[in-house]
């Protein structure tokens, strides 16, 4: 037991080396919790809107049928929709029911679209990726458009002016992913 509690130990030191290593300037952009900016202050005493829970993760795929099959009929998923174009997006999507509970977070495919496409933001990662990946994170909000303001108020890039609506026909905003430790955040209205 002491082994594993000593390699564990190690492994945090490690991964707490990596995190706290200077970043060059085109990587992501570094918050403090330790010392908010200015325009931070008291935010926490009254938020005005609320993370909520996590809608879905979205995984980038070469082939939608082939991806679809696999978690129908060898995960098992208890549910997997229809195809879904989104040409405002420009992809197409599938998502996934992992169990029973249509509570779960979802799992959303996504598909260049048109299947051809060489603008769709997709067809941008597949070149990049080309067995495809995880693509974004969707988290979902309880104001989007306080959450927008307020995210702008912090310096925090969004993608786009104002929220489009999604896939789940609710409006959703993207944020930078400089701006958030590498990763593409989805905001989507509860």
């Amino acid at each position: 037991m002491l082994r594993s509690v000593s390699a564990f130990s190690t492994a945090r030191s490690a991964a707490r080396a990596v995190f706290a290593a200077p970043r060059a300037a085109t990587a992501v952009r570094a918050f403090s919790a330790s010392t908010p900016p200015a325009s931070e202050e008291g935010v926490r005493d009254s938020p005005v809107w609320q993370l909520g829970k996590i809608n879905h993760i979205a995984i980038a795929v070469p082939n939608l049928k082939d991806t679809s099959f696999f978690y129908r009929d060898i995960l098992r998923a208890s549910h997997v929709s229809e195809e879904q174009n989104l040409p405002e997006h420009g992809v197409t999507t599938v998502f996934i029911h992992p169990g029973q509970d249509k509570s779960q977070t979802l799992i959303e495919l996504l598909h260049p679209y048109p299947a051809d496409s060489t603008t769709s933001p997709i067809s941008s990662f597949l070149a990049r990726n080309p067995q495809g990946g995880i693509h974004h994170v969707c988290l979902e909000v309880n104001d989007i458009q306080a959450a927008c303001a307020s995210l702008r108020e912090k310096g925090i890039r969004l993608l786009y002016d104002a929220p489009k609506i999604g896939a789940h026909g609710k409006p959703v905003m993207f944020i930078h992913p400089k701006d958030c430790n590498g990763v593409l955040v989805e905001l989507e209205q509860e």
